[in-house]
């Protein structure tokens, strides 16, 4: 009983706070991202993914194609990720330029820009690595060159050399970072890190996931063993033994024996060497569920044949994972009596009150009182995620509606995802500001943190309405796409390609103005709900 009324008095807490789950801090363990080859999924599409899962910028755009006269230069920034709109450059920094292109493709522009219109996407995390390697004299941050390669590139192996050849000429400044770079054929896996102090250029490697594999990055580097001479599966820069040998990472002896992540991600805070984290062995695990998986070993294969093939929806939902019913739910020990209606039974069930992304100082007052009450374990889905896309690329289709990113604002195990085509023109006004920098009603964050947040405060009744929704528009969008497919063409042949993507763009719309709705509906019910307390 003093345990249900300690749950009770967390509930005004909660109510008090809610919303500051979200802290303005950069967090940690930022971004998850789930690759798919093109015979791993259930319809032949190459995926790619992504949950930007920090303080960045919500504001997204589709910059459009362009051309430039000869002697053009471009600048290179650093700083536009924590922008408020897309003209808005406080605090932004230009750390160079470079010739700028003749032509440039027409990308969807987010805080780390994901797709262009020849169906090139991208995903990312951070993966740290060894802090001496980072040299901020180098001009390009992470986002840049993805900003770069998307309106240059369209396969995603010229993007990797391209980014090579412009890291070894410019200089890579950011820390180690993973790219999951993907087109309609294959998707690769790239890793990059910085030269060290005393010298302005980067490191970094390429490992392509087999086409009946799936891969998975989250923020920590996994690229092991690489052999350069299967041309097919790997690439590297020129540079990749010889710095770990300078900066005395590797021994030199034998290139069979040099493991990428060890040479330069370098040990954990423990001393100990490890190539994956709970993520990665989660969703490994969920894919491949009759394989023998170990946590305690140091290395994980790098990609996997899933025991299913792979859908987006599939993709979807486990970047909406919050490990519910599994060894590693946080809220599996906050249970309370329950009497069954209009019986004697009483069951156990997870209280109402508790939820599965509590803040630090939450679960220190729950172990405070029940000590080991609650076990922190760093979800998929957390309520810090700005967006998160998931990528589909199709090799049979035009470009236009080939490639589509499914989008998402907030916390993705609670907001609804829409489409978001390769030929898609423009967004709704709402999506082009930030939401991260202040309260705006104006900014379609809020619309769904508004409803996310009051969800968490009784999160076992609100779960039920908000589950049914965001897997509403998922079904909804996926039901409907072989139909977008089909009009998309038809328009196309009676009144041009300008048309068609006039159509994609409108039903972009549509259905992203339709999930503000939903949302704003939910949380106006939601104050009405609790308006006798929480």
């Amino acid at each position: 009983m003093k345990f249900r009324s300690i749950l009770l008095l967390f509930s005004v807490i909660l109510a008090q706070q809610v919303t500051a789950q979200t802290v303005n801090q950069k967090d940690p363990e930022s971004c998850t991202s789930i690759m798919v080859g093109k015979k791993a999924s259930t319809d032949g599409s190459v995926m790619t993914s992504h949950t930007c899962d920090s303080w960045y910028r919500t504001w997204a755009t589709i910059e459009p194609a362009k051309d430039y006269p000869r002697d053009t230069i471009m600048n290179i920034y650093d700083g536009l990720m924590h922008t408020e709109f897309d003209k808005d450059m406080s605090n932004t920094t230009i750390k160079g330029t470079i010739p700028q292109a003749k032509h440039t493709y027409q990308f969807f522009n987010t805080s780390y820009p994901c797709l262009n219109e020849k169906q090139l996407g991208i995903g990312e995390t951070t993966i740290s690595g060894r802090r001496e390697l980072q040299n901020k004299n180098g001009m390009f941050m992470i986002e840049e060159l993805e900003r770069v390669v998307l309106q240059r590139c369209t396969t995603a192996r010229e993007a990797i050399k391209l980014m090579g050849e412009l890291i070894k000429l410019y200089g890579y400044g950011d820390s180690g970072e993973c790219l999951t770079i993907a087109d309609p054929n294959e998707v690769w896996h790239f890793e990059v890190f910085g030269e060290g102090k005393d010298k302005i250029g980067g490191v970094w490697a390429a490992q392509r996931i087999p086409d009946d594999e799936i891969g998975v990055s989250a923020n920590i580097p996994r690229i092991s063993n690489i052999d350069l001479n299967n041309k097919d599966y790997f690439m590297a820069s020129e540079n990749v033994y010889d710095v770990a040998k300078k900066l005395g990472y590797w021994d030199g002896k034998n290139k069979k024996d040099f493991k990428f992540y060890k040479a330069y991600g370098g040990p954990s805070r423990d001393g100990k060497y490890k190539a994956f984290s709970v993520r990665e062995f989660f969703i490994f695990r969920s894919f491949a569920p009759s394989r023998e998986w170990n946590y305690d070993v140091e290395e994980l294969p790098f990609s996997i044949k899933p025991e299913k093939k792979v859908s987006a929806e599939d993709v979807m939902k486990m970047l909406a994972q919050y490990y519910e019913g599994t060894e590693y739910d946080v809220t599996r020990n906050l249970k309370i009596a329950q009497r069954q209606r209009g019986s004697e039974k009483v069951d156990s069930i997870v209280s109402p009150v508790a939820n599965p992304w509590m803040r630090s100082d939450e679960i220190a007052m729950l172990n405070g009182i029940n000590k080991d009450a609650v076990k922190s374990v760093r979800n998929i889905a957390v309520p810090q995620c700005a967006y998160s896309t998931v990528i589909q690329l199709r090799s049979w289709l035009p470009d236009a509606v080939g490639g589509v990113a499914w989008f998402c604002l907030d916390n993705p195990g609670q907001s609804p995802r829409f489409p978001v085509f390769s030929g898609t023109t423009d967004l709704p006004d709402m999506f082009k500001i930030c939401g991260n920098h202040r309260y705006r009603e104006d900014s379609a964050l809020w619309h769904y943190r508004k409803a996310n947040k009051l969800a968490t405060v009784r999160w076992g009744t609100a779960r039920k309405s908000m589950d049914e929704n965001r897997l509403y528009f998922i079904e909804k969008g996926l039901t409907e796409l072989p139909f977008v497919e089909s009009r998309y063409k038809a328009v196309a042949q009676e009144k041009g390609e300008e048309a068609a993507r006039a159509y994609l763009t409108g039903y972009t719309k549509d259905v992203a103005g339709a999930t503000l709705l939903r949302w704003d509906e939910m949380a106006n019910r939601m104050w009405n709900d609790y308006r006798f307390g929480f």
